[in-house]
């Protein structure tokens, strides 16, 4: 079976935050998959197909019991396995009568579900997402569900961060980005964009998590690991301290963190967090950096919701291939290719050539 979707589908994608599901049932699409979460009694979590093998009826209009589902509509029950165990009016059971189930994994703080081939998905090959686990590093994140674009937009928008100077200005941006020169390595998974911008006035933001007058050395290195999820290590230490040279230790060091999964086409979820190794005790801290990220539509990420989602209704409504690129496009199309890889090899030959029509 090959893979007709814009989106590789085997591949561990973020569902929910492990907070968010509990012993009731949570409705979420992933890759144009319905699916239905909820914890077991032991604690792992579930995640079956959302349609009743009856009459389709979404299974998270049901109700939970035990550990298993009872769809709303006619009383069927399904194992947390998605085999049926119950029938109303009748003491036998169709053999036929069963909804997928999807391979999960906890780990990261998130919720990940492998929407494709189940044979295929090994728990090592969830993301390395450490970062977020609240151990060294610290911070409390959020998601925007539903966020209306091509999940792939959101990449482009990690991956080249000269957008800070205009979409930021105020807060993280600065026109020395702009002027720094740039890197760009990659893997087979992974692709890494690396700027140093030296003895600058540090933007507003980043002078206030410092706390010191005077000029900075300021980092970023981003990098992507295929097909959804970038970590963005990210800061600034007084200028000619060593942070070049891997002496970070007068500076202040964070990482923005993104996790993304498709939903559609052109909507996606996404994960976000943005963590800390400095005043890493201090709770106003935390809550002060979240509303910096996310406030009524006045943080950093809201800013970028605005834009990504008038991106892609500009996109709708071009006839023509939506982009033409520049040199700072460089990370993001490294990005591309890897996730195109990754459909190539889901697609097989057939599906390649089809997809190319």
């Amino acid at each position: 079976m090959t893979n007709d979707k814009p989106f590789p589908v085997n591949a561990w994608y973020p569902a929910a935050w492990g907070s968010e599901v509990d012993r009731s049932l949570t409705a979420r699409t992933i890759c144009e998959q319905a699916i239905v979460l909820f914890r077991r009694a032991d604690g792992a979590v579930a995640a079956l197909e959302d349609a009743c093998w009856h009459r389709l009826l979404p299974l998270s209009m049901g109700r939970l019991v035990g550990d298993q589902v009872m769809c709303g509509y006619h009383g069927l029950v399904f194992n947390a396995a998605g085999r049926c165990t119950f029938m109303p009016a009748q003491k036998t059971i169709n053999p036929s009568a069963a909804v997928r189930a999807f391979p999960v994994v906890e780990k990261h703080r998130l919720v990940w579900v492998w929407p494709g081939d189940p044979a295929l998905a090994s728990p090592a090959l969830v993301p390395d997402f450490h970062w977020n686990d609240g151990v060294e590093w610290k911070g409390e994140g959020g998601t925007f569900y539903s966020l209306k674009c091509d999940w792939r937009l959101v990449v482009d928008n990690l991956m080249d961060l000269t957008h800070e100077t205009y979409v930021h200005a105020g807060s993280i941006g600065d026109d020395a980005i702009l002027d720094a020169p740039f890197e760009v390595t990659h893997s087979e998974k992974s692709a890494t964009m690396t700027r140093w911008m030296l003895d600058i006035d540090p933007p507003p933001f980043w002078a206030r998590q410092l706390g010191k007058p005077g000029k900075v050395d300021r980092w970023q290195i981003v990098t992507f690991e295929a097909p959804a999820v970038v970590i963005g290590d990210v800061g600034v230490a007084p200028a000619g301290t060593g942070a070049p040279q891997g002496d970070r230790s007068q500076g202040v060091n964070g990482a923005f963190l993104a996790a993304i999964a498709p939903e559609t086409k052109t909507s996606c979820h996404y994960f976000w967090n943005f963590v800390r190794t400095f005043r890493t005790d201090d709770e106003d801290l935390t809550r002060a950096l979240q509303r910096a990220h996310v406030n009524e539509g006045k943080g950093v990420y809201d800013q970028d919701h605005v834009v990504l989602e008038a991106q892609q209704r500009a996109i709708d409504r071009q006839p023509r291939q939506p982009f033409y690129n520049l040199n700072i496009d460089a990370g993001a199309l490294w990005a591309r290719r890897l996730i195109e890889r990754m459909l190539e090899q889901e697609r097989g030959p057939k599906g390649a050539a089809q997809a190319a029509e």
